[in-house]
């Protein structure tokens, strides 16, 4: 295994630039057989493996990839799925490279171990073969509710009937997956995979409803006259604003609302699908995170023919995926930083024509740690625009909080928890998004794991203790 250190990682194939400007398919084509046993040979095997430690899930990495080096493949699936049922969601939209590569021995002496891209080559082959459903616990009698079907709520539903209990997921939306089917485009996570993932918490046993929105169709309270247990995870998808003037301008799209059109309502397919969605020739994108990059991409597989990010920071701080921000550039997008919007313009019509800018400088570090940017006066600018996409981030919706005033939530809507999940009304859990903020895949199905063990812990012990009072 070890033998000579290969410093330099093995690539991963692409989607040629002419096929990605055309077509929605994905770009990262991920590893051959070959590919993920010569990458997969380059792991050091730690003895005390830092990438353990960094994994939100706490995966074996040096196991499975240890594996994966010997060809071994249906056991390294089995060793990912001791804690990750999802590996090929995980290891296409994770941001390994901030957590376990960026822990991983091996970037000391050249490049780390594309761990990402060898859990994801597993969860393909497992797709490829038919995800198995394990064998299931002893039924116990007992019915969990689990409100929203994005990553927390499948983790939620599938980990608890593992263990035996009848599990109803409840989603507000006409298809499940949550932000995995609303909010990432299918050029890096193809809804294939999502359905393959869905189908397979179905053959758990759970029973998934649509277009049912829980503060609407039943409040918490109903929901615990049905149910032994309720688990909340609705996430963050309410758009946040600017607050400028000419914001409802049209033209001027939440992110949210561009990418719900796009990949839920399937507008890239307009006439086959009935949701239209107007990109005019150059389209503006502000804000510098992952939804960022997804919306300019999306918007130049739309037809436009400029795509711009305005970004009040420098490309350092920008929280998007280094592998996004790239992807981004070769496909043409251009970026503009530290500016920030102030205002729109529209034509007699109603319709935005300009983005009005001030030119902003970089002071001392604020709460996020990245430093302030600061206004700088009488650097006003404007860029022009047919279509703006505003990606800012996004807040937890209030529904279920207005609708069960017993539910202790922070002043930002978010629910307040212990460690385990549980929250200010016995018998009611929490995770994900809607208890940590917008947040990441990964952090919400370590989550949704952990809760899952208190839900099931409970249950069982009968012990209905809030935790948050």
């Amino acid at each position: 295994m070890r033998g000579e250190v290969v410093k330099r990682a093995v690539p991963v194939r692409k989607l040629s630039l002419e096929e990605r400007k055309a077509t929605f398919k994905e770009v990262v084509l991920g590893y051959t057989a070959e590919e993920a046993i010569a990458e997969a040979r380059r792991c050091l095997q730690c003895k005390n493996p830092p990438c353990v430690q960094a994994c939100p899930l706490h995966i074996d990495i040096p196991g499975f990839i240890r594996l994966v080096a010997e060809g071994r493949f249906e056991e390294a699936l089995a060793k990912v799925k001791e804690r990750n049922d999802f590996p090929a969601i995980t290891g296409r939209v994770c941001p390994q490279e901030l957590l376990c590569q960026r822990a991983c021995t091996m970037g000391r002496l050249g490049d780390p171990i594309s761990i990402g891209k060898l859990e994801r080559f597993l969860g393909d082959y497992e797709i490829s073969r038919g995800i198995r459903v394990p064998k299931v616990g002893a039924k116990t009698g007992k019915r969990v509710a689990v409100v929203g079907s994005g990553p927390a709520g499948l983790t939620v539903a599938a980990d608890l009937a593992k263990l035996g209990h009848s599990v109803t997921i409840f989603e507000a939306l006409h298809k499940p997956g949550g932000v995995l089917t609303y909010g990432v485009p299918d050029f890096r996570l193809p809804k294939s995979v999502v359905d393959a993932y869905v189908d397979y918490v179905r053959r758990l046993g759970v029973e998934i409803r649509v277009d049912s929105v829980i503060g609407r169709l039943y409040t918490i309270d109903e929901l615990l006259e049905r149910y032994d247990a309720v688990f909340i995870g609705t996430g963050a998808g309410t758009p946040k604003f600017l607050g400028v003037p000419g914001e409802n301008l049209n033209g001027v799209y939440s992110a949210n609302e561009f990418l719900i059109r796009v990949n839920l309502m399937r507008a890239c397919e307009f006439p086959e699908y009935d949701t239209p969605i107007k990109v005019g020739r150059r389209v503006v994108v502000i804000g510098g995170g992952n939804v960022a990059m997804d919306a300019a991409r999306v918007a130049l597989r739309l037809g436009a023919e400029e795509v711009v990010v305005l970004y009040r920071r420098t490309e350092a701080e920008m929280p998007a995926r280094r592998e996004e921000v790239e992807n981004a550039k070769e496909e043409g997008v251009k970026f503009v930083f530290l500016a920030q919007p102030i205002g729109f313009i529209g034509d007699k019509d109603g319709w935005v024509r300009k983005v009005k800018c001030v030119r902003m400088r970089l002071g001392e570090p604020d709460e996020s740690g990245r430093r302030r940017p600061i206004p700088i006066p009488g650097s006003e600018f404007a860029v022009d625009a047919d279509t703006v996409v505003i990606a800012i981030g996004a807040r937890v919706n209030p529904l279920i909080q207005r609708t069960c005033p017993r539910l202790k939530v922070r002043r930002d809507g978010t629910i307040v928890t212990d460690e385990w999940g549980r929250t200010s009304i016995p018998r009611v859990y929490a995770a994900g998004d809607v208890v940590t903020g917008a947040a990441t895949v990964i952090e919400a199905i370590a989550s949704g794991k952990r809760v899952a063990e208190a839900i099931h812990r409970d249950l069982m012990e009968g012990r209905w203790s809030s935790g948050s009072s």
